[in-house]
C-alpha cells in the first residue's frame, strides 16, 4: 500500500500522465500516456497490454512502469480492452490492435517516433498483445482487410511472464482458481483453444508468410513464476525458432508472477528487468545508452520487509 499510493498520486496528477485518451467506440477503448518531462527529440514509444487474468484488467496497472520507462526518455501508451464477462478474448484482440493503431498512427502528435515502436504485453496481456501481432501478420499476408496498422512498425515484441499455449494452461489455471468453465468462456469455448494460442498457432504451415513478416521477440520469465509457469516462455521459443523467427529469451532465476512486474520496481535500486527492456529500446542509440549507465538507483518505495511479506503471501 505505501508504494501503490505513492504510484497513484503519480498517476492521478502527474503533468506528464494523460489519462484516458479515446482510440475506439467501447467504453473501455482507452489508453493512458506517460510522457518523459523533456520531448525535445521525437521519442521511442512502448504500446502496452496490461496483465489481471482476462477478468481484471485495467490500464492504471502499468502505472509503475510508465513511470520508470518515462523517466527514461521513452513515451508509454498503456492501452485498456474489454475484460470478461463483458468481452471475450476476440473482443479483447479487437481492442488491442485498435489500441495500437491509434498508436501507430496518432504517436507524432505526442512527440513519438512512430518508427521506434514497441509492443510489450505482461501476463494475460503478454498473450493478447501476442496474438494480436500473429493476427495482424496473418492479415497482411491477404487472409484479412481493414488494415488500420502494419507489423512492420512494431520494432520489437517484449512479452514479459506470458502464456502463450493455452491448451496446455487450462488444468493448470483450473487447480489455482481460474475455473475451467470460466476460463474457456473467456476462450471461446475448448475448440477455440488453438486459435487463441500463439505456439500452436505457429505450427499451422499457413502461416508460414507471416511469420517471416513478425519483429525481433524477446520472452522475459521468472523461474519461480507459479502463475504462469516459465515453461510457457521456453516452449514459446522454441516454436518461433522452429519456423526461423527473431526471438529471445531472458529467464530470471527464482523470480515470481509478481516480483518481476511489482516487487522488484517497488524494491527500487537497479531492476534487472528494467535495464534489459531499456537495453531493447535503446540499441543502437549510443547516447541512450550511456545515460542509462549513468542513470542512478531508483529509489525505494515499499520498505524490504514487507516486500518480502507479499513474496511470501502473494497468491501470483
Amino acid at each position: 500500500m505505501p508504494g501503490f499510493l505513492q504510484v497513484g498520486y503519480y498517476y492521478f496528477f502527474s503533468s506528464q500522465v494523460r489519462r484516458s485518451v479515446v482510440y475506439g467506440e467501447q467504453p473501455r477503448n482507452r489508453l493512458d500516456l506517460y510522457l518523459p518531462v523533456s520531448i525535445d527529440e521525437p521519442k521511442p514509444v512502448v504500446a502496452f497490454i496490461t496483465g489481471g487474468a482476462w477478468i481484471i484488467g485495467y490500464k492504471a496497472w502499468g502505472a509503475l512502469l510508465g513511470q520508470q520507462l518515462a523517466e527514461r526518455g521513452i513515451i508509454v501508451a498503456c492501452i485498456d480492452y474489454r475484460n470478461f464477462p463483458q468481452g471475450t478474448i476476440s473482443d479483447m484482440i479487437k481492442d488491442a490492435s485498435q489500441g495500437i493503431s491509434f498508436v501507430c498512427n496518432n504517436i507524432s502528435s505526442y512527440g513519438g517516433d512512430p518508427n521506434r515502436i514497441y509492443l510489450m504485453g505482461q501476463s494475460a496481456g503478454a498473450h493478447i498483445a501476442a496474438c494480436t501481432l500473429l493476427d495482424q501478420a496473418i492479415k497482411e499476408c491477404g487472409e484479412g482487410d481493414d488494415i488500420t496498422w502494419s507489423v512492420s512498425q512494431i520494432k520489437a515484441y517484449i512479452g514479459i511472464s506470458g502464456g502463450y499455449n493455452i491448451t496446455n494452461l487450462v488444468d493448470h489455471f483450473h487447480r489455482r482458481g481460474l475455473y475451467r468453465s470460466i476460463f474457456l468462456g473467456i476462450m471461446e469455448g475448448e475448440q477455440s483453444l488453438q486459435r487463441f494460442s500463439p505456439e500452436l498457432m505457429l505450427q499451422d504451415p499457413n502461416v508460414g508468410h507471416a511469420v517471416a513478416l513478425l519483429p525481433l521477440i524477446v520472452l522475459f520469465h521468472g523461474t519461480g513464476d507459479y502463475s504462469i509457469p516459465s515453461e510457457s516462455s521456453k516452449k514459446f521459443t522454441d516454436a518461433l525458432r522452429r519456423v526461423g523467427a527473431q526471438v529471445q529469451l531472458i529467464l530470471y532465476e527464482g523470480k515470481t508472477h509478481t516480483d518481476l512486474f511489482l516487487q522488484d520496481p517497488l524494491r527500487g535500486g537497479k531492476d534487472e528487468l528494467l535495464q534489459d527492456i531499456l537495453a531493447i529500446i535503446h540499441a543502437g542509440d549510443a547516447h541512450a545508452l550511456s545515460e542509462d549507465a549513468k542513470a542512478g538507483p531508483r529509489r525505494r518505495l515499499v520498505p524490504e520487509i514487507m516486500l518480502r511479506w507479499a513474496h511470501n503471501i502473494s497468491p501470483f
